[in-house]
């Protein structure tokens, strides 16, 4: 009978809730998984009568999150605290990236952390972010090659480091996630084309923070938009000033304090 069950399931290729569900909560007695790093970038337009943002769906094959609407981001790899940059992080960022940093606090780790928003919003969007340069930059890992050869590179003073969440432990994919905002001035070609996106983020929208709480969120996504609605109320210093946020569990009580 389960063979059965296993069969039909791969011959429809259906989303089944119940196994997903499954594979993202792991069972009671078995040890919490150390997150991951990683991080996302929050694209803000501003022009138009109020700030829109760049969001997606999740795949429903994927198994962490599917059919919910996030922001592009993913894992670090290696190579983004190795790959070149046309400028760093602004003293205050890196600041406040070292602050409760998981294992021995690193500079390259928080510059790494910044270059795979923008690699990753590359890979899912299509999008280019950066300053324009001459010749393009060379390295042999191939994600970071394709985007350097757009004759870019990431100019990491125009990133501001906004908020810090890691996944709950009752979770088996775990992740530590640094959110990151840019202006969409900063993207170097058409906001709209997204013909080179990976596919893993569908259905990509331009949107106003108000419309975007009308969607299927995560719970973690919410609470970004709420500070990002804050956020983006003040004047440029005060942005600057503001204290990011901090969502981790200290066992499976979930604390909210600030960097």
């Amino acid at each position: 009978m389960a063979t059965n069950k296993k069969s039909k399931k791969t011959a429809t290729g259906a989303f089944d809730p119940k196994e997903a569900r499954n594979q993202e909560y792991r069972q009671d007695k078995t040890p919490a998984v150390r997150p991951k790093e990683a991080a996302t970038l929050i694209i803000v337009r501003r022009d138009a009568a109020k700030p829109r943002i760049l969001m997606g769906k999740r795949a429903a094959g994927h198994k962490f999150m599917p059919n919910k609407f996030v922001f592009p981001g993913g894992r670090m790899d290696a190579a983004d605290s190795r790959v070149k940059a046309h400028k760093g992080l602004r003293a205050p960022v890196e600041r406040r990236l070292l602050d409760r940093m998981r294992g021995t606090p690193s500079p390259n780790k928080a510059r790494g952390l910044a270059m795979a928003a923008i690699r990753e919003t590359f890979e899912e969007t299509g999008l280019v972010i950066g300053k324009k340069v001459s010749e393009p930059f060379q390295t042999r890992n191939p994600e970071w090659q394709a985007y350097y050869n757009e004759h870019v590179a990431p100019d990491l003073t125009a990133v501001d480091f906004i908020a810090r969440a890691i996944t709950p432990p009752y979770r088996n994919r775990r992740f530590d996630t640094r959110f990151f905002m840019i202006d969409a001035d900063q993207i170097r070609g058409d906001l709209h084309d997204t013909d080179r996106a990976s596919g893993e983020l569908l259905e990509l929208h331009w949107l106003e923070i108000g419309d975007a709480f009308d969607l299927d969120l995560p719970n973690i996504t919410r609470m970004i938009l709420g500070e990002m609605q804050e956020r983006l109320e003040l004047p440029k210093p005060a942005q600057a000033k503001r204290p990011v946020p901090f969502v981790h569990f200290r066992g499976a009580n979930p604390v909210r304090d600030t960097l």
